[in-house]
């Protein structure tokens, strides 16, 4: 009986950490490449725009671009906030700024129910990467 009562108890426990584990890891933003084009009127630059989707509750690791970034939103509800500014909520039709040394503090869908979708130009160095982490 004592035997079956720790099986139990250990299902429990298993189970509630994998439920703590599993809450705690946010869905990732899922990202398309639309379009690249070199700028021949500004040597060594390109822009770059992409489409973001945010499933519901995505949450966007802390990051830089090293780039002039315009984004616009298409579809459901997001908050930005680059580091020393105020954290914004934005919807269909919104825009956001982040220039080349902002740190991007907060990228999130506003909702854990629907989808976000947004577009964003980038005006970058030929060749970088579309963001950096940042510790």
């Amino acid at each position: 009986m004592h035997s079956i009562k720790r099986v139990g108890l250990a299902l429990v426990v298993g189970c509630a950490a994998l439920a703590a584990n599993t809450a705690q890891a946010a869905p990732e933003a899922i990202v398309k490449e639309l379009m690249t084009k070199p700028l021949p009127d500004y040597p060594g630059k390109e822009a770059l725009m992409i489409s973001v989707e945010y499933p519901p509750g995505a949450v966007d690791p802390v990051h830089r671009h090293d780039a002039h970034a315009y984004l616009y939103v298409l579809e459901g509800t997001i908050v930005m906030q680059v580091k020393g500014g105020k954290a914004v909520t934005l919807k269909p039709g919104d825009t956001f700024y982040e220039g080349p040394d902002d740190i991007h503090t907060v990228g999130r869908n506003a909702s854990n129910t629907k989808r976000a979708k947004f577009i964003v130009l980038l005006l970058k160095d030929k060749g970088k990467p579309v963001l950096t982490p940042v510790q």
